[in-house]
């Protein structure tokens, strides 16, 4: 499970924990994650770690309350989407399931493993058709089903979107040198299609796929579970919220104290904030200046940042 990126689409947020410890719902998105794989059959896995490293660390351990067995691969620096696998390749068999760490989706793994032994794939990608182009880059395919290309968001041909899930052979990854960051889609897999054009297969599906890269994408995500599983958006640990609070789709993460008539609407509450008495927010995303590890955010006024009581507010737009 790659887990190791910054998460910087989704800051502020990852300024307090890895994107793969985010709670969606009240629960860490890398157990969400995991619970799928295991309930595909995947129950041997490989997490690899740098940005906050010790918020996945914390919340996933050795994995056998989720019932698989976790180790960890840690990188300094961060590798990216190839260097990441090589660096893991120690650990892995000669063919693995490689899934993003925000990835929430339902694609029949069993089915796509067929696939890819069918085809002789040196990569299998899954893939849906792209919900949003403009907002999504794409991946285009011939008529055999072979991965022909990649195109940016905005563009107008038409394109299939990649969910985040991958079944890859380990000599994809065996020839780049260890420890040097490297991509998959920007350098390694152009250069795959230019040398041996049939060996990245797209699985095309009707699986779900839910996005989680900005803060709006993670609150909207975050308020549609709530509304299939029940709604624990505001279920963080330790929080103390006073009676006379109002909260409406508001995700309230650990160490959180809610003052006196404080009224929160489309918010996301980080860890360790304290709200004062009658403080109000309206879709902003709310973390403390300085954080446990004792890092001082600065604040971006490109995002409409501003500093407020000891806390960094963003709006989510």
């Amino acid at each position: 499970m790659l887990a190791a990126g910054l998460g910087t689409r989704l800051r502020p947020l990852t300024s307090i924990r890895a994107k793969a410890a985010v709670p969606v719902n009240g629960e860490a998105l890398a157990h969400r994650v995991i619970r799928w794989l295991v309930s595909q059959g995947a129950t041997d896995l490989v997490v690899n770690l740098h940005h906050h490293p010790q918020t996945i660390a914390r919340e996933v351990g050795d994995g056998l309350d989720l019932g698989a067995r976790v180790r960890y691969s840690w990188e300094d620096p961060v590798l990216g989407s190839a260097g990441g696998p090589r660096h893991a390749l120690p650990l892995l068999g000669p063919i693995f399931l490689l899934v993003n760490g925000d990835t929430l989706t339902d694609v029949d793994v069993t089915a796509m493993l067929a696939a890819h032994l069918a085809a002789k794939a040196l990569v299998t990608m899954a893939l849906i058709r792209n919900p949003r182009p403009e907002k999504y880059g794409g991946v285009q395919l011939s008529g055999d089903g072979c991965v022909t290309g990649f195109t940016r968001a905005g563009t107008a041909a038409e394109s299939f979107h990649f969910i985040g899930v991958q079944i890859a052979e380990a000599e994809v990854f065996a020839s780049l040198e260890d420890g040097v960051p490297a991509e998959t889609v920007n350098r390694l897999y152009p250069r795959l299609i230019a040398e041996r054009r049939q060996r990245i297969l797209g699985f095309v599906s009707e699986a779900s796929f839910k996005d989680i890269g900005t803060p709006r994408d993670y609150l909207e995500t975050s308020a549609e579970l709530a509304q299939i599983e029940g709604d624990r958006l505001s279920d963080g640990a330790r929080v103390v919220r006073s009676p006379s609070a109002r909260l409406v789709r508001t995700a309230v993460w650990d160490d959180v104290v809610i003052g006196r008539d404080v009224e929160l609407a489309d918010c996301v509450v980080c860890d360790g904030v304290r709200l004062p008495d009658g403080a109000r927010y309206e879709r902003c995303a709310i973390v403390p200046v300085t954080t446990a590890e004792g890092v001082t955010l600065v604040p971006d006024s490109a995002a409409g940042d501003r500093i407020e009581g000891g806390l960094l507010i963003r709006p989510i737009r």
